[in-house]
């Protein structure tokens, strides 16, 4: 049997870089709320990188936050090397074990959408989390990107040369 190994290299860099895609517009969240573009306006930086939306447990700073065509977008910095933490959870989207974004948020402006949920124009932005299942299943950690990339195209060889053997 062949076998072939890819190798991964960490998505944010040893400085902690991090990117994600908080929110992206168009689309509902599991419970049905969509956020309009417009809504993350008022967004002030630096926020907080939390894990799993606890407030004792910050990992860094999110210091960029634009509205994209695609959705909201973040940049921040993990504390790697300062806050044990951060490096603990720096393992976890190295491994792909945490690959999610999570916003916290009070909603300001507001309609009940037909069928659940509600259409968010206008909030007010608090944090985001890495977490490993996002409230938004398009809502993810992009700087690991490369990463991520990478397991999927090991996984689609691995598929192919399955199909091939068989």
């Amino acid at each position: 049997m062949e076998r072939l190994f890819f190798e991964t290299k960490f998505l944010a860099g040893d400085a902690g870089a991090i990117e994600a895609l908080a929110w992206p517009f168009g689309t509902p969240d599991r419970v049905g709320d969509v956020i309009e573009k417009g809504a993350f306006a008022d967004a002030k930086m630096p926020m907080p990188i939390l894990f799993g939306h606890d407030q004792n447990d910050p990992l860094g700073a999110w210091t960029d936050a634009t509205e994209a065509t695609d959705g909201l977008r973040l940049k921040g910095r993990l504390l790697v090397g300062e806050v044990r933490r951060a490096d603990e959870v720096r393992a976890l989207v190295k491994a792909g074990a945490v690959r999610g974004i999570s916003i916290g948020f009070v909603t300001r402006k507001a309609i009940a959408r037909k069928g659940g949920g509600r259409t968010i124009s206008q909030l007010e932005l608090l944090e985001a989390s890495l977490v490993t299942l996002a409230m938004h299943p398009g809502a993810k950690v992009t700087s690991a990107k490369s990463a991520v990339r990478a397991l999927e195209i090991a996984a689609a060889i691995n598929r192919l040369a399955a199909a091939i053997r068989t």
